[in-house]
């Protein structure tokens, strides 16, 4: 018989089999098109087989191989069952999340192949010359070439670590390999896309990203696989992306917690890529001015090599001074201090740019009733609507429930209702009124929703139109504007309050990364933070900028209270429309748990941190181990359990290395 083994994307663990008709020859890899149900779908040949335990009356035959897309390549494969193995996913569903949607589609227009294009010959010699310590950083990454060679970049803001990559990635392609560069947000493509095409003229390189339209995304993803393109440069999908010819990774910003996926295959770009890296024999850089304490751990147990930039990569330029205003003393008026008022003030006058740090859209996190204590809660969600004024609505920005604003409180009937707190619209209309000359731009999701919107705005701060920028985590990272000289960051106390272990690693690395957009020409930098807690140690060591101090404390404290880097964590979430029916089944799950696994510690389950979304209740139970070893073989039985109760009341996920715990 000629059977083939196909993986489906459905939420079944097993593969399933199908009778190839004469004339059509899949191999392993190969997309095929199959009957299932009613429908039909895409899948990938797993395997060809001689025999089929199915009957021969109910084994469905094959409808076609879809021919214009190659099949997956080994180390594609190996890659995809590592992901499958480690995740604790369906290999179908690991095997079709590395697809763009257009490829899924059973019924689709033909795919025209990747155009041939001619590479440039020989080296692309570098605008700039190096400093002693990029040159040492990228020696060291050499040394590495052709064997898994894992290098944590550590480099102050604006140290030029994207020149270190762009001489790196120029040493593959003169090699004739391929490049993988991965990037944290959507929102650093454009800029970087524009600076490695102006690096690498005439050559052939691809964006993959979820912004891109579904025939981009498909054009993309076959210039990979073919090879034809050389650089691959993109979010975490493009960790996933088929490259035959793979010699570098770059992993920029590697601390960023958007590597990692929170639906469906919850994986972590970063850690896929360091796998990659090593299933290919090459090298990765891991690169950022504040490394995960994961990475930083790492790489001071030599598991990962060091190189250490600690100098600005521009002549004359220094780390800003930072300084935390008492907002005690000093209280905002309309969230700001007159502290910074006055420093905007004076840039301003000097024709100097600023930043105007607040990583919170909208107009007010929520509208409150002075009569009554009405406040806008969402129906939907254990969350506050945010009141968008420009919109005249109001906003989950959990569940997208909106609503219009009301002219009476729905509780009360009183007139009587007013916006607390600060927002980015807020703000912007604070310094409007307070700095009516200044040209004020400002970025967050409402106003780059459309687009190339983006792009526009950051050209107008490179090319002088604005004279402050007030915006979210979108302008933390990635950007480089010369004549800024000022940031001022906002309402950053919420996070010292914070459950998540992760919360001060986290807060430290958005301050100092914001911080970093400050003089990275020229004139010096400065940087106020806004705080009822002016004297706090975590304050203090941004101040300093002394990332390793703050990590050794930090690791100490880990080690501590018995987290990661020194655990290894798994999340169960269960989430259901039912009350008490999330927390009964995480119950059982524990029962069962703890029958399983030996030198595992399950916790109690507890309500998610946001407990009711879009109209489900949610809970979490968390379990501990303390190596790989204990907890991969605990996880796959009990996931087992768990898959053989044929739960339908609850929807559930396991979560391994859950960024949000």
């Amino acid at each position: 018989m000629r059977i083939a083994r196909v993986a489906l994307d459905v939420p079944l663990g097993q593969a399933f089999d199908f009778a190839v008709p004469e004339g059509l020859e899949p191999v392993r890899g190969s997309l095929v098109r199959v009957p299932f149900g009613r429908t039909a779908k895409v899948g990938v040949v797993l395997s060809r087989e001689s025999r089929t335990d199915i009957a021969p009356e109910r084994l469905r035959a094959l409808e076609a191989v879809v021919d214009d897309v190659a099949p997956l390549a080994a180390r594609d494969f190996a890659l995809l069952e590592f992901c499958a193995a480690y995740y604790h996913r369906p290999l179908g569903e690991v095997l079709h999340a590395c697809l763009p949607p257009r490829l899924r589609q059973a019924k689709r227009r033909r795919i025209k192949p990747p155009a041939a294009v001619a590479q440039p010959a020989g080296p692309f010699p570098s605008p700039v010359t190096a400093t002693p310590r990029q040159e040492v950083a990228v020696e060291l990454v050499r040394s590495g070439f052709g064997r898994f060679h894992p290098v944590l970049l550590f480099g102050v803001t604006g140290s030029g670590k994207t020149e270190v990559y762009l001489r790196l990635i120029a040493d593959v392609l003169a090699a004739g390999r391929q490049a993988l560069y991965l990037v944290p947000e959507i929102g650093l493509t454009p800029q970087l896309e524009s600076r490695v095409r102006e690096r690498f003229p005439g050559l052939s390189i691809v964006a993959a990203h979820s912004h891109l339209g579904e025939g981009e995304r498909a054009a993309a993803w076959l210039a990979a696989q073919s090879g034809a393109a050389r650089i691959v440069l993109g979010t975490r999908l493009a960790a996933l992306s088929p490259m035959p010819e793979l010699g570098l990774i770059v992993v920029d910003e590697e601390h960023d917690p958007s590597y990692k996926q929170h639906e469906g295959l919850r994986y972590s770009a970063r850690d896929v890529a360091v796998r990659r890296a090593q299933i290919a024999g090459i090298p990765v850089v891991l690169g950022s001015a504040t490394p995960s304490l994961e990475s930083w751990h790492n790489a001071s147990q030599g598991r990962y090599a060091l190189a250490r930039i600690d100098e600005r990569a521009s002549a004359g330029a220094r780390l800003p001074r930072v300084r935390a205003v008492d907002t005690r003393a000093d209280i905002p008026a309309d969230g700001l201090t007159d502290g910074l008022l006055r420093a905007l003030k004076a840039r301003l006058a000097k024709g100097e740019q600023s930043l105007v740090f607040l990583n919170r859209r909208g107009f007010s996190p929520v509208l409150f009733c002075r009569a009554c204590a009405w406040h806008s809660a969402c129906s939907r969600c254990s969350a506050n609507l945010v009141l968008h004024l420009n919109a005249g609505e109001l906003r989950c920005h959990h569940c997208g429930h909106r609503e219009r604003v009301p002219k009476k409180c729905p509780g009360c009937a009183s007139p009587d209702l007013a916006p607390v707190g600060h927002g980015t619209q807020r703000i912007e209309e604070t310094l409007q009124a307070a700095l009516p000359e200044a040209r004020i731009a400002r970025v967050d999701r409402d106003t780059t929703a459309r687009k190339g919107s983006l792009a526009e705005v950051l050209e107008q701060v490179r090319s002088g139109s604005v004279d402050i920028l007030v915006g979210t985590q979108m302008l933390a990272k990635g950007h480089d504007y010369p004549n800024l000289t000022l940031v001022g960051a906002l309402d950053s106390d919420c996070a010292l309050y914070s459950v998540d272990f992760r919360a001060s690693e986290r807060l430290f690395a958005l301050l100092t990364q914001v911080a970093g957009r400050a003089g990275r020409a020229e004139e010096p930098g400065e940087v106020i933070i806004q705080t009822d807690f002016p004297g706090h140690p975590l304050y203090a060591a941004v101040a300093l900028h002394d990332y390793p101090a703050f990590a050794e404390a930090a690791l100490a404290e880990r080690r501590l209270a018995g987290f990661p880097p020194f655990t290894h964590l798994a999340l169960l979430r269960a989430e259901s429309k039912a009350a008490g029916e999330a927390t009964r089944f995480l119950r059982e799950a524990a029962r069962d748990a703890q029958g399983i696994g030996k030198d595992i510690e399950v916790f109690d389950p507890v309500p998610a941190p946001l407990e009711r979304k879009a109209g489900y209740e949610r809970a979490q139970l968390l379990v501990r181990a303390a190596t790989r070893g204990a907890m991969q073989p605990f996880l796959s039985r009990w996931k087992a359990a768990l898959d053989a109760k044929g739960e339908r009341r609850v929807r559930w996920s396991l979560d391994v290395d859950p960024q949000e715990a």
